[in-house]
């Protein structure tokens, strides 16, 4: 097994590598991580607040937004 200590000793690039082979370990099915009916009723909660009260902003908008405050 590895240590943290012996991963502490990888370059940033190693160690970034590590982690984007651990993510690709885990599965991308949704059956594999099962929700609450807690979690699910929370879900559903927020989803119809989103479609009732609409406050997000294409992706391009934020970014020129953050640009032109530089």
């Amino acid at each position: 097994m590895v240590s943290w200590d012996d991963i502490r000793e990888l370059s940033v690039a190693e160690r970034v590598q590590l982690v984007e082979d651990i993510w690709d370990t885990i599965p991308a099915s949704a059956e594999d991580f099962p929700v609450s009916e807690a979690q699910r009723a929370e879900l559903d909660r927020r989803l119809e607040h989103l479609e009732s009260d609409p406050q997000g902003r294409p992706w391009r908008e934020v970014l020129e937004r953050i640009q032109s405050a530089e």
